[in-house]
């Protein structure tokens, strides 16, 4: 039986993880990390240099520690690994770095699948990392994050040329006078195209296959957040109504520039996964003709792509901005916990006795506050579920 003094586990130290770890031990509950890199917040370690949240600033911190000031409204990458760095120093977490977890099991059950209401979690969980270590603990909570696993489409085996994803895109440096093709125009695309451009690339284009709802990310200094923030417990359907009044009054028709507006509702496309493009320059930079949009890449050959409606490009470079996946079957793939995209069920909370998960919903509120609110939703649950285990403990003898 695991102790009711055992520390929780937490696999992950990003945000989601260092604030449910801080969240617990404001609780009084024992808690580590397990960071399979050697520092907190490596994820934002490795995302582009421009990169900026487009949540504000007082609205994304996590519990017990506000952002300071001096880092401005929209907070860039760098001081956000800062943040990061200060924040588990401040909460004294108890941080593992280069512990790789790749697989978690119940103590006592081998790879069995797990029903969620189950009714006893006193047995605990065994993780196992990938140097072949074997952890226990009677409470753990998974928060490796959306973006573990880059997404490269089908083609891109097929492609010859100089070809990488946005997780190893830093700065335009490496674009000045070249031809680049960015496939996908989510917020990552776009930015993404507008450093190009900035940055002396020769041509940018954008190959669009969905095209994405597109917002500013502040209006008069009233943020695109904050509208989530009122919205988030209407009715998708009306915030669908909604957004497209925003999206319309907001935003000029640039289907002549290659970006029809969206059929599907923002709402529902946020449900689904899929958040809008909030906009700080690629509209203009796209009704200027500094990018432009083209069909989606349906096929490579050579150096080549081949676009959806036949064109056929050779871009000097390719920059993938296809997205992330958690990457969790190997970690709770065989508990049956997980749905066909990979993502656990539900995404946010307790999945099976003494096992949870946070960092894997993508609120139009905004996910560093979504995270500070589940780690304290997880924290209460934890703690009112081992002192129910410590009840169930048998006494020392």
């Amino acid at each position: 039986m695991a102790t009711p003094d055992a520390p929780v586990l937490v696999v992950g130290g990003g945000p989601a993880g260092l604030a449910a770890a801080a969240a617990l031990r404001a609780r009084g509950v024992p808690v580590a990390v397990l960071e399979r890199a050697p520092t907190v917040g490596t994820s934002w370690r490795g995302h582009y240099e421009r990169l900026h949240l487009h949540t504000t600033r007082r609205l994304s911190a996590l519990p017990g520690l506000a952002i300071p000031r001096a880092y401005g409204r929209w907070v860039a990458r760098a001081d956000v690994v800062r943040y990061l760095e200060t924040y588990a120093a401040h909460h004294r977490l108890d941080v593992h770095g280069g512990v790789d977890v790749v697989r978690i099991d119940p103590r006592d059950g081998g790879g069995a699948r797990i029903a969620p209401d189950a009714p006893d979690a006193a047995a605990g969980w065994r993780l196992t990392t990938a140097d072949g270590a074997v952890l226990t603990a009677p409470q753990v909570v998974v928060a490796t994050g959306n973006a573990r696993v880059p997404v490269r489409p089908a083609w891109a085996d097929a492609f010859t040329g100089d070809l990488r994803h946005t997780a190893d895109y830093r700065d335009a440096t490496p674009f000045r006078g070249r031809d680049v093709l960015v496939v996908g125009v989510g917020n990552s695309g776009a930015e993404i195209a507008l450093d190009l451009v900035e940055g002396g690339a020769a041509r940018v284009r954008v190959a669009v296959r969905t095209p994405p709802h597109v917002l500013r990310r502040s209006t008069f200094g009233w943020a695109a957040q904050q509208t989530g923030l009122l919205v988030r417990r209407l009715p998708v359907r009306l915030v669908d109504r909604v957004a497209t009044v925003l999206e319309r009054a907001e935003v000029p028709d640039l289907s002549t520039h290659g970006l029809v507006r969206p059929t599907t509702g923002l709402a529902t496309r946020a449900a689904q996964g899929s958040l809008p493009l909030l906009d700080i320059g690629f509209v203009d930079a796209l009704r200027s003709g500094r990018v432009d949009a083209v069909p989606a890449v349906a096929a490579a050959e050579g150096g080549e792509v081949v676009l959806a409606d036949g064109t056929r490009l050779a871009p000097d470079a390719v920059v993938l901005a296809t997205g992330y996946r958690p990457g969790l079957a190997s970690l709770l793939g065989h508990l049956g916990l997980l749905d066909r995209d990979g993502y656990p069920v539900p995404r946010a909370g307790r999945v099976a006795p003494g096992l949870y998960v946070t960092g894997f919903t993508t609120p139009l509120s905004g996910m560093l506050r979504e995270l500070r609110l589940d780690a304290a939703r997880i924290a209460r649950a934890v703690e009112r579920e081992r002192r129910l285990d410590g009840h169930r403990q048998p006494p020392a003898s």
